[in-house]
């Protein structure tokens, strides 16, 4: 398979296929290039919620992470729900004893979209120690930033500060602070860089019930596109044009009875209809 970037995703599964490994794979396949998976819990959910979470042994983790990353050349990593401090400590050993040096993407997923925790209560300082300095981005939505830093975002500005705090107190590289959840009709990203840099990324906002999986979707196409060898700046770039239209030709389907997921396939759909 000449040509293809190998992307391995570290997260849990959803059992309704709109989030986590589901919409990794289907991202990463939809953008052309080769997933590879370790599976970190097991959920029962729909669109409606989150039923059950089962953590996968940090054993059975670190050993699917191992014989991934000793097997093929992975270029770049994107890390989704750990949900346990025994997890994080897990990744991080396996990247270690495997001395993994490419690109590595970290979603800090918290809470779903419906409002379920993703995440143990001791579970945010072992993934801030562990894994946030090895991060080449970070993309925590507002309420996962405002945990990470103890702030309360309000503003455009407010994100910027959260972002710069991360930065600095987490050791992070680069920090994209989400805005898709703040209210307005238009929705800002803001990338903050260990340099000092600021980039604003803006998009309308599409009214849609569809929006289950959007992060895990964003933080996937982003390690996809890095894989590909596009600068982070691009990355982000393409990454959200890629998620916009994923929710814009889904945003009247009607999947289940709670927030449906978006088409991740629609860039395919419109190569076959050409």
């Amino acid at each position: 398979m000449d040509g293809l970037k190998y992307i391995l995703t570290i997260a849990g599964s959803d059992s309704v296929g709109g989030a986590g490994i589901q919409a990794d794979i289907k991202t990463i396949f939809s953008l052309g290039q080769y997933a590879a998976s370790a599976i970190t819990a097991i959920t029962a959910q729909n669109t409606c919620g989150v039923r059950a979470i089962q953590a996968v042994d940090s054993k059975v983790l670190s050993a699917q992470i191992d014989a991934v990353l000793e097997d093929i050349p992975v270029d770049t990593i994107k890390i989704g729900m750990v949900y346990t401090k025994e997890n994080v400590v897990a990744i991080r050993d396996s990247l270690a004893r495997n001395n993994y040096r490419g690109h590595l993407v970290l979603d800090p997923v918290l809470v779903a979209t419906s409002g379920d925790m993703l995440a143990k209560a001791d579970f945010l300082q072992s993934l801030k120690a562990e894994l946030f300095p090895l991060c080449t981005v970070l993309t925590p939505n507002i309420s996962e930033a405002e945990a990470i830093s103890g702030r309360k975002i309000s503003s455009l500005d407010d994100m910027v500060e959260c972002g710069k705090q991360i930065v600095t107190e987490c050791r992070c590289k680069n920090v994209l602070v989400k805005g898709g959840h703040s209210l307005g009709d238009e929705m800002t990203d803001v990338l903050v860089s260990q340099d000092g840099t600021c980039r604003h990324f803006t998009s309308k906002k599409i009214i849609s019930e569809n929006t289950h999986g959007t992060g895990c979707t964003l933080s996937s196409a982003i390690a996809t596109y890095l894989a590909m060898g596009f600068p982070l700046e691009e990355a982000v770039a393409y990454a959200k044009d890629y998620v916009y239209n994923a929710i814009l030709v889904a945003k009247d389907a009607k999947v289940g009875h709670g927030h449906g997921s978006t088409n991740h396939f629609w860039g395919l759909e419109r190569k076959q209809n050409r």
